[in-house]
């Protein structure tokens, strides 16, 4: 990377920076920051984006990081409770979508090719661009943030058969369609068999040995997510697609919790590029012909779609509330969308209008649909009463998924161990967690629910239950973590008993400040204990026989 491209991408950053802070003061989503930025670097505005090709190459790993993300959040467990509705949402929402959309662009006086190009390309919901709204609003393991990335896989799926059918077709020079689908299904039956076996007996093995060290699994993450993406697309299936079986390989690994909080980090600062460049390629030419036609399709996009999926999910006994919350997230086009249209119109079957007209819709749909996400609980309880027309009286009732426990018990090694007991004493429902893959292989040979990670990653604790526990034990000695567990926890849950360690005076002060309901400092009680002791028991070394073999017997235990 060059000087000169260096500065263009700090000065495309600065630019983003100042439209984020204005986002968040008008209370917009900052997706529709990122896109306004991209607008104005490109040729429409100030046309500074030179190195347009580094940039891509930023996007796509904010891509991968994202679907990544998602394809770990994507157990056998999730896929077994929506695989159903997921089929049935999104094979229903594609079909109305390009019948009513078909007609629709018809009826604007479009003929019968561009016609079909423009309808396929509005049945495309953004994956990426919903995954990062449900991120925000943490809301990827509620019951229809799983179902809607359920549907919008098997969207992505969809997308990549017709585009491939499409180039098949345009492409004089190519394989006939059936042999190119054909040779697509042998691949993806290949590469299913392959990453089965390695789900199954290679990757926990390599999860285990990388896991000894936090950097050294957040660069096994990088390599292993980054690399199936690219090993995709060579095998021209979908870089998008091998992000997400990547994740999904690691769905089932004791880790994936602590793999998807390190890789949220590098996802945040990627997919903002992702967001830039796609603002950066909109065209605006010729506005004055599509604008009534845009209007009219983007309120189909934005009102249509998630009727559509409400009336499914509510046929399928879910509850208008999960409908309504799921149906939002069709209501936008997709990347996907332009890269049909650019494949239509460099191959003379599509207008330059059509392009244009779906800039537009893109425009709309994405700043409509980002804004009623964001505010779908004010939206909802506003809709409500209306909606019971999609509500069957035997309704599946949504759950949140947050672990919730009693008790949490951060480090079991030393002090850690003499906790544990006592918390099963207590008869407590106690969840264990520690970053040493040792520790949490014993615990779980022992049957003891325990989960790998570190306790001060915001992205980890946000996972639980917080405002629930009854006692909260941090045996850790990093001083740092345990200021931030007992913050994070204070927010939510005053009730809660907090014990937390220090090893000098100063940070035990400062964690009481802070809302600890006692602070352990190993050297105080040890030798406080060791005094008491003496003084009871005086210079007689027959009295000491007694404590000495419990010690002894104490330590064996260990």
């Amino acid at each position: 990377m060059s000087m000169d491209t260096f500065f263009e991408i700090g000065l495309i950053l600065a630019i983003a920076t100042a439209v984020a802070v204005v986002m968040q003061r008008l209370r917009l989503p900052l997706i529709l920051g990122h896109i306004l930025t991209g607008i104005l670097v490109g040729p429409i505005a100030f046309d500074l984006l030179r190195s347009a090709q580094t940039v891509e190459v930023f996007s796509e790993f904010g891509v991968t990081a994202l679907l990544f993300i998602v394809g770990i959040g994507l157990s056998p467990r999730v896929m077994r409770d929506v695989g159903r509705v997921a089929l049935a949402a999104g094979i229903g929402q594609i079909l109305f979508t390009v019948i009513f959309g078909f007609l629709l662009v018809r009826a604007f006086g479009f003929s019968l090719v561009p016609s079909a190009f423009i309808a396929v390309a509005l049945t495309f919901s953004s994956t990426i661009i919903i995954s990062k709204l449900l991120s925000d609003r943490n809301d990827l393991e509620k019951l229809y943030g799983r179902i809607a990335i359920g549907f919008l896989l098997v969207q992505d799926v969809a997308a990549v058969v017709i585009l491939i059918g499409v180039t098949s077709f345009v492409d004089a020079s190519g394989a006939p369609l059936p042999e190119a689908l054909a040779s697509l299904v042998a691949k993806a039956c290949l590469m299913a068999a392959v990453l089965i076996v390695m789900a199954l007996w290679i990757l926990p093995r390599l999860t285990r040995l990388f896991a000894t060290s936090q950097e050294f699994l957040f660069i096994f993450s990088i390599g292993w997510g980054v690399g199936l993406s690219a090993l995709f697309h060579q095998l021209g299936l979908s870089a998008e697609i091998g992000a997400l079986a990547a994740g999904v390989t690691l769905a089932s690994s004791p880790f994936h919790h602590e793999i998807a909080a390190k890789m949220k980090m590098l996802r945040d600062f990627f997919i903002v590029m992702f967001f830039i460049l796609l603002g950066s390629q909109l065209s605006v030419s010729g506005v004055e012909e599509v604008i009534v036609p845009a209007l009219v399709l983007s309120f189909f996009v934005l009102v249509g779609n998630p009727l559509i999926v409400m009336a499914i999910l509510g046929v399928m006994r879910y509850t208008r509330k999960t409908g309504f919350y799921a149906g939002l997230t069709v209501a936008q086009v997709s990347e996907f969308s332009f890269i049909l249209l650019l494949l239509g119109v460099t191959s003379g079957l599509v207008p330059q209008a059509a392009l244009t007209l779906l800039t537009l819709v893109a425009i709309i749909t994405i700043a409509g649909s980002s804004l009623m996400i964001l505010q779908a609980d004010r939206i909802y309880a506003f809709l409500a009463p209306s909606l019971g027309l999609f509500e069957r009286a035997s309704a599946v009732a949504e759950r949140r998924r947050r672990e919730r426990v009693d008790a949490l018990l951060v480090g079991c090694h030393r002090v850690g161990q003499d906790f544990l007991r006592t918390l099963d004493r207590m008869d407590l429902s106690t969840l264990v967690v520690d970053f040493d893959p040792v520790v949490i292989e014993r615990l779980k040979s022992e049957g003891i629910r325990c989960r790998y990670g570190d306790a001060g990653d915001n992205e980890f604790l946000g996972d639980l239950a917080l405002e629930k526990l009854k006692v909260v034990v941090s045996t850790v000695p990093d001083y740092d973590t345990n200021e931030f567990v007992l913050a994070k926890i204070r927010r939510v849950n005053a009730k809660a008993i907090i014990i937390a360690l220090a090893h000098t005076s100063a940070q035990a002060k400062a964690l009481y400040r802070e809302g600890a309901t006692y602070v352990i400092m190993p050297h105080y009680l040890g030798g406080n204990v060791a005094a008491m002791l003496v003084e009871r028991l005086g210079h007689d070394p027959k009295k000491y026989a007694a404590h000495r073999a419990r010690h002894l017997k104490h330590l064996a235990g260990r």
